[in-house]
């Protein structure tokens, strides 16, 4: 039986973890918490959008790598995979498991002269961690993807296993549901203030006056962590950025073709019988801060069709179905999270500024963050270089692959 509260409830409660934020990421801190033995506290998640529609989650391309520049991230990511292989250890209830769909054609990247000494230097990163990642020259590539003009390629890594794309939606729901199943409450509403006594958070309270008073808070509000961090005085280096999602067709087929990441920052993937394309932002290029989530042709039409075409001559008759825009939350510092409590404020947990990544990250990030409620430490994955204090030093642990 499903235990979740969603609507009004009493004007003052009492919790043990509030976490601001119902999406993948609290919905992950929630229910690897509740899965404790050691762990019997009241949680109460704080959604000010059940229905999800303009989460980063949803409006994603739903994807994960091993195909990383850092060590850390590969190993974060890699326990996501554990998660997406076997839901049945994590997310099941009565039985039941979400269908996630996990689509495992891997990722390609693939880089021109100037880009190689990058690709090889992760796929020595890669390697060493006993990632399935393998080199391949213009030759290999033109063999292996007749699809693909590898005129001005130096090479590609292509992920062989462990990389691909999934059901977001489903996924969330499972994590919600499982966190559900053992005690967690949904509570529907916004944050509109925050109590704060020197170095500890006491309450928050919702935009219909209920006030929620708690031992530890997590800050999981997505796009609007850096808002959030300010209603106590702390300055988060996360930024909401739009990122276009452009779902097309084409009358080439390209079969199981990999997630491919052109040199130009276009990205394409097959989505059934279409494909997926979107890019990141040209070095130079506007970049601002926004909430707004009005899709654009425009980028389409001048940069991410004539790039496709140039990579997948097939590509040159796409027809755009469809497009929609979903945030990046991105930490200009070196595009990796931060995640745990800032040093003035130590019941006050941040998991923000994934720059993307946050879909495939949100396991193993959920896991740590009820270890550290739980226990007071990391017990299973050091999450502590991406910690606040790194920030606070400038000392950034730069993430190379950003896609």
């Amino acid at each position: 039986m499903l235990a979740a509260t969603i609507g009004p409830m009493s004007q003052a409660e009492r919790a043990d973890v509030v976490i601001v934020g119902g999406a993948i990421i609290g919905s992950a801190v929630a229910t690897f918490l509740a899965m404790r033995p050691d762990f019997d506290g009241r949680i109460v998640v704080v959604e000010r959008d059940p229905t999800f529609r303009t989460s980063s989650t949803t409006l994603s391309a739903a994807s994960i790598r091993l195909q990383f520049s850092t060590p850390l991230n590969i190993e974060i990511s890699r326990f996501g995979v554990e998660v997406l292989r076997h839901p049945e250890r994590y997310l099941a209830v009565d039985g039941e498991t979400p269908e996630v769909d996990f689509v495992e054609n891997g990722y390609l990247f693939l880089a021109t002269e100037r880009g190689l000494g990058t690709l090889e230097h992760n796929h020595r990163v890669q390697r060493k961690l006993g990632v399935a990642v393998e080199i391949l020259d213009p030759r290999e590539l033109a063999a292996r993807f007749a699809w693909l003009n590898v005129e001005d390629l130096a090479a590609g890594s292509l992920g062989r296993a462990d990389e691909g794309w999934f059901d977001a939606y489903a996924w969330l729901q499972g994590f919600r549901r499982r966190a559900r199943s053992l005690g967690v409450v949904e509570k529907v509403g916004a944050v509109t203030g925050i109590e704060r006594d020197a170095d500890r958070l006491r309450a928050v309270t919702l935009a219909d006056g209920t006030t929620i008073e708690a031992t530890w808070f997590v800050n999981a509000t997505g796009p609007r962590a850096a808002e959030l961090a300010r209603m106590v005085g702390i300055e988060l280096p996360v930024h909401p950025r739009k990122r276009f999602v452009y779902h097309v067709a084409s009358p080439a087929s390209l079969g199981a073709a990999p997630l491919t990441i052109d040199p130009s920052g276009v990205y394409f993937r097959p989505e059934g019988p279409a494909y997926i394309a979107g890019f990141s932002p040209r070095e130079g290029e506007p970049d601002p801060d926004t909430l707004d989530l009005a899709a654009d042709h425009g980028p389409f039409e001048s940069f991410v069709w004539p790039s496709l075409a140039h990579r997948v001559p097939g590509f040159d008759q796409l027809r755009l179905l469809d497009s929609w825009a979903g945030h990046y939350e991105v930490n200009p510092l070196d595009a990796n999270a931060i995640i745990g409590a800032h040093p003035d404020l130590p019941n006050l947990l941040f998991a923000n500024g994934f720059s993307g990544h946050g879909l495939q990250q949100a396991p193993a990030v959920g896991r740590g963050l009820a270890e550290w409620i739980a226990t007071g430490r990391y017990e299973t994955l050091d999450l502590a270089p991406l910690g606040f204090e790194r920030v606070l030093r400038n000392e950034p642990i730069r993430e190379l692959n950003v896609v």
